[in-house]
């Protein structure tokens, strides 16, 4: 199966409506992650129908869970799910935080490359961002563990702030008991087709005082 057409099947049976515009745009972030792989090591995954699935159908199956903005996405990389996320869903404002600069400076030129204007990029710890403004979700793929995640962004985190945290299963299981003063609103299971994984989302947030 052709990346393209894998990237129309998928998003059909994920249930989202993305135009074909926007599923071009996708597939031209994957070749410039293909292009600027070759020196700056952005992801593993080096074959393209590989990176529909792993890294691009895996980010928008969150996309549902998406329901206001800004979205902060921590520990961004190449960013995962951030960039597919802001492409199909432009009325949404999206913060990509990294502190790795080879993957800020690959982000920033994605930006520019792709014409997204609804993407900040910011190169810094997570711990040392400190926005004048609070995010409505935070969203976090492969950045660390849950307890750490929270811990880090604990700064960021206001009283209508959604985590989702997307985590195979053994990584649910290892983060069972959350730090004081937050509780799992939800957990989804997430079904990203050709994935034989396990992926779920946890839906994290602050105890009411």
């Amino acid at each position: 199966m052709k990346p393209e057409d894998r990237l129309q099947q998928g998003i059909a049976e994920l249930g989202l409506m993305v135009s074909s515009a926007t599923q071009q745009q996708l597939l031209d972030y994957l070749q410039l992650m293909l292009k600027w792989n070759r020196a700056y090591n952005l992801t593993a995954i080096r074959q393209l129908d590989e990176m529909v699935v792993r890294h691009v159908l895996d980010s928008l199956s969150i996309m549902p869970y998406i329901s206001a903005s800004p979205v902060l996405d921590v520990g961004s990389g190449p960013g995962l799910p951030g960039i597919p996320l802001a492409l199909c869903l432009p009325d949404c404002r999206f913060v990509l935080l990294d502190s790795n600069g080879k993957k800020t400076r690959f982000l920033t030129q994605a930006k520019i490359d792709l014409g997204i204007e609804n993407i900040d990029i910011i190169h810094s710890r997570v711990e040392d961002y400190r926005p004048s403004f609070g995010f409505e979700i935070i969203t976090c793929r492969a950045f660390a563990a849950l307890n750490t995640i929270l811990e880090r962004t604990q700064h960021l985190v206001i009283s209508t702030t959604r985590v989702l945290a997307m985590k195979g299963r053994d990584e649910v299981a290892a983060s069972e008991g959350l730090p004081q003063g937050y509780r799992q609103q939800a957990r989804h299971r997430l079904q990203v087709p050709w994935l034989n994984e396990e992926r779920q989302l946890l839906e994290i947030i602050r105890n009411k005082q």
